[in-house]
């Protein structure tokens, strides 16, 4: 996992192969080699769609655009487009496909032979991070797949951890109504895509391999498991049958997450297997998360271009949208539109808040159809800061992913809109050089260690403070005001682990660590509390622990010359707690 971790973060990243994996703590060797980081970088993508995401965006958008024939020309482009569609859905084989080519019965079951990883230092255990995760709803009707994280708790025995909002726990709960077993297959490697499908946003109860249907052109082929009435692709190289029983429940975690923190302990429902089935000669593929970026950058950046035809059907101003990956997706999106009557931004924050998995979004920032590239992050940022007021600011409060450990209670919490599609701002402020600013706000408050400001020749600066945290930020914020001549923007960070410098790792942190309801201000001057928080703050809940690569692992991949880094590779992407 620190290969592939160190890896995903090189400018060009590599596709991985570990051809003979070692488990030395267990004393194991495998057979079975490793597959990590198949989405490297965008060369990856076009291998594993067959085309470019944008071709593939536009495919969907031309079919959402149908409209009557009226010559014979739009008559064979409707017949070659409806054609097309009789690929998309799943076709069943009778009999066993390439996965079931070996079969281990359930006496015999023992994921042992796996090389299951445990990826950070402070994981519960070893998961299987790359698992394809399929069930079905108790009548049979519909079918899903997943992406879950999966920890190894005997040979024979997974948790799942399917979170509260996600299509698996909803066909959980109708099978824990009625108490009765729920079958569950896992498959593992395959084509990639399929991996890809797992995570896709779909719809409820919308079969998530009808999107390789379409992207392929033909019909994923899928075969009955041995032991339940599931279907799963015919060309997987694992499949890890079972059932659950909905009253089994075991501790799942810390696991070291997409969020760059450890998610805490909780209950989750625990799979028997039943049964394993693999091809000959398989492939066992994973993937790494942590802190961005990781692979999961590029398969976002595929989802972004993919659904964005179909957001627009939503939203029909829409003109482009994206997720950077240092705000973890989920805590970050900035959406152009076509802006076309005032308050259309608010509609916007609003539209994107209640569709499905944009649900749990927390940072929501719209511009209009003058705005730079949506990639380009610094022309994009002096262009924001250029239209922002006091009444540019929307503070809601709504649900929030479960990973997600800023808000004060869990699962629900503040969101915050931010509408930059105003005419640009007039006025500049007084900017004094850093060190001068310095000083005059330790003579304020002594808990400010450091600063550093950003985009001072805009009306709304940015400054960064690191503090030592003693008491409420808010307390801190209140006395900065008398400086309101020289400041706007106050972004409080705690003074260890944070470089000023950093932008990409302050943006992580920030999105990260921000509760709108609570650590937002929008005064005389708008202050943003970064902090970690505490007791200190009426924050009863647990804040987790931050990810760090384990530092004997990382000297002897160096000294053995498998990794080659720098100590400047090391701070910038906070590999280790030494800042």
């Amino acid at each position: 996992p620190h290969v592939a971790y160190i890896e995903a973060k090189k400018e060009n990243p590599k596709i991985l192969l570990f051809e003979n994996p070692i488990d030395r703590q267990e004393n194991r060797n495998f057979k079975i080699p490793i597959l990590m980081n198949t989405f490297a970088n965008y060369k990856a993508l076009i291998l594993i769609f067959g085309k470019s995401v944008e071709k593939i965006a536009d495919e969907i958008e031309k079919l959402l655009k149908i409209t009557p024939p009226r010559t014979f020309k739009d008559k064979l482009s409707l017949f070659k487009a409806i054609l097309k569609l009789k690929n998309v859905f799943p076709k069943r084989k009778n009999s066993k496909g390439i996965c079931q080519q070996i079969i281990i019965s359930e006496n015999e079951v023992n994921l042992d032979i796996f090389p299951i990883l445990k990826t950070w230092e402070n994981d519960g255990g070893k998961f299987i991070t790359a698992g394809q995760v399929y069930t079905s709803s108790i009548d049979g009707k519909y079918s899903n797949v997943g992406l879950y994280r999966l920890q190894k708790i005997s040979k024979n025995e997974l948790i799942i951890h399917w979170q509260i909002h996600k299509d698996g726990s909803n066909f959980f709960h109708q099978y824990k109504e009625v108490n009765k077993k729920m079958p569950v297959s896992i498959a593992i490697g395959g084509d990639p895509l399929y991996l890809w499908c797992a995570q896709a946003p779909l719809p409820p109860n919308l079969f998530e391999l009808l999107l390789y249907g379409f992207i392929k052109n033909q019909n994923p082929v899928l075969v009955k498991s041995i032991t339940n009435n599931i279907y799963i692709p015919h060309n997987v190289d694992i499949v890890i049958e079972g059932e659950i029983d909905p009253e089994n429940f075991a501790c799942e975690g810390p696991f070291g997450d997409h969020t760059g923190y450890y998610t805490p302990v909780e209950k989750f429902p625990v799979m028997k297997i039943k049964a394993i089935t693999m091809k000959k000669n398989p492939i066992y593929t994973a993937t790494v998360v942590g802190k961005p970026p990781v692979e999961d950058k590029y398969m976002v950046y595929a989802t972004e271009k993919i659904f964005l035809p179909l957001l627009k059907t939503s939203i029909p101003d829409l003109i482009d949208y994206h997720m950077p990956e240092a705000g973890v997706f989920h805590n970050l999106l900035i959406a152009k539109i076509k802006n076309r009557y005032p308050g259309e931004a608010t509609q916007v924050m609003h539209a994107l808040w209640g569709l499905g998995q944009m649900s749990f979004l927390k940072h929501a920032i719209i511009v209009d159809e003058n705005a730079p590239d949506l990639r380009n992050y610094k022309l994009l940022t002096e262009y924001i800061l250029c239209r922002l007021n006091k009444n540019s600011f929307l503070i809601s409060k709504g649900i929030l992913d479960q990973l997600d450990h800023s808000s004060y209670e869990p699962l629900i919490g503040g969101k915050l809109g931010i509408d930059a599609t105003n005419p640009p701002i007039s006025g500049s402020l007084d900017i004094l050089p850093d060190s001068e600013l310095l000083e005059k706000l330790k003579k304020i408050d002594d808990d400010i260690v450091s600063i550093k400001q950003y985009f001072t020749e805009t009306p709304n600066p940015v400054t960064f403070v690191k503090i030592k945290k003693r008491k409420k930020v808010k307390e801190i914020f209140d006395k900065l005001k008398i400086l309101k001549d020289h400041i706007k923007i106050l972004i409080f960070v705690d003074y260890y682990m944070n470089e000023l410098d950093n932008l990409y790792m302050l943006t992580w942190r920030v999105s990260n660590n921000i509760d709108a309801l609570k650590d937002v201000w929008i005064e005389e001057i708008w202050g943003f509390d970064a902090t970690k928080k505490s007791e200190i703050d009426g924050y009863h809940r647990r804040w987790p622990e931050e990810i760090f690569c384990n530092k004997k692992v990382l000297d002897n991949l160096i000294k053995k010359g498998i990794i080659d880094i720098d100590e400047k590779f090391i701070k910038s992407h906070y590999l280790l707690p030494e800042f």
